[in-house]
């Protein structure tokens, strides 16, 4: 069985938002396209509480985009986005969300930040995502949503990991793009064996 997992398309990862993904509005229509050829559809929603431990606000004299060690390795200092309850962490208006069938809310725990759609970011600590899709019998995963070279990477290395057939829709993922990441994004998946692939290849 297929699954699609939309990776954190909200309001704040958008044009306009407190963490914009350049274009990442452009994806919706290519992403609503893609909901109606899957019988299971996931979303994730990035869900931090305020103070969070990964905003660059909770460090004194530090600035967004620096880096810090955690006791999970090196964590990126964000500006403040997706606070639980505010309008930058509800899903686009746009995108159509009525079949997801799950949402996996993540990095909501104060001091760990979490990338991926199925671990938070000490690589142990489940979001429960592959315990859903086992019971599902889905195999085969696509991927969609933003950011390309952060919360879609690590799901997708993750997902490689837990020896799923992983699929990333080149047209329906946008990156932020920090020192030619996005670029290393996709050397690292496909470099661990996720296929690259067109969403015309699903939706003809």
């Amino acid at each position: 069985m297929k699954a699609l997992l939309l990776i954190d398309i909200q309001n704040d990862f958008c044009p306009g938002g407190a963490l914009a993904v350049p274009q990442g509005d452009q994806i919706i229509p290519v992403v609503n396209r893609l909901i109606s050829h899957f019988d299971c559809v996931v979303t994730t929603q990035d869900w931090h509480t305020a103070n969070h431990s990964s905003f660059a606000s909770s460090h004194d004299g530090k600035s967004e985009y620096e880096t810090v060690k955690m006791e999970y390795g090196e964590q990126v200092l964000w500006p403040d986005h997706c606070i639980q309850g505010t309008s930058g962490a509800d899903f686009h208006p746009d995108l159509s969300t009525g079949k997801a069938q799950l949402v996996i809310r993540k990095g909501f725990r104060k001091t760990i930040d979490s990338y991926s759609a199925f671990f938070e970011n000490d690589k142990r600590t489940a979001t429960g995502l592959n315990g859903y899709l086992q019971e599902r019998g889905v195999q085969d995963l696509y991927v969609s949503g933003l950011a390309t070279d952060f919360c879609v990477k690590w799901s997708v290395l993750d997902g490689v990991r837990l020896n799923y057939s992983l699929f990333v829709i080149e047209d329906a993922v946008r990156g932020i793009d920090l020192n030619g990441s996005v670029e290393q994004a996709w050397a690292e998946m496909t470099g661990s064996g996720a296929r690259r692939i067109h969403s015309d290849s699903i939706t003809g």
